[in-house]
């Protein structure tokens, strides 16, 4: 099974020019830990997890409604292609020990995958289940 048959592919991106207050209302909204961030042209440049507004803007007493997400997001996303392996995703996780991870096809960033991917394909795989068993069993790091 390759990452493009179990990723989401409905994808909620933040500018890195955005308010943190604007992009943590995104993540309320819709409910998820972690956007991608993206430049002009919609380039990705990082990620911006709720971890981040909370340890790098509200606790170093930064003023969410006027702090750019660039200014507090983590730069540089490992990313995974669209056509890797389900296995060596996992694996890729585990080895930035990450919780998402943005997904590429041609240099364009055409989804996200979390350990809820891996969670809800791995009673249909008995190597996914593995893999997904021995990656995060270990646990990730806040990303």
């Amino acid at each position: 099974m390759q990452v493009k048959d179990i990723m989401s592919s409905h994808l909620i991106t933040v500018d890195r020019e955005e308010t943190v207050a604007a992009a943590a209302r995104l993540l309320s909204r819709h409910n998820v830990g972690a956007l991608p961030v993206t430049a002009q042209g919609g380039k990705l440049v990082g990620m911006l997890t709720d971890r981040d507004i909370t340890v790098r803007c509200v606790a170093a007493n930064f003023d969410p409604n006027v702090t750019r997400v660039r200014t507090v997001m983590s730069a540089g996303a490992v990313t995974v292609p669209a056509e890797e392996s389900e296995i060596r995703a996992a694996r890729t996780m585990g080895k930035h020990r990450v919780r998402r991870l943005p997904v590429t096809q041609n240099g364009k960033l055409v989804g996200m995958l979390s350990q809820g991917d891996f969670a809800a394909c791995a009673e249909q795989s008995g190597d996914t289940a593995k893999a997904f068993r021995e990656v995060f069993e270990a646990g990730p790091k806040d990303d």
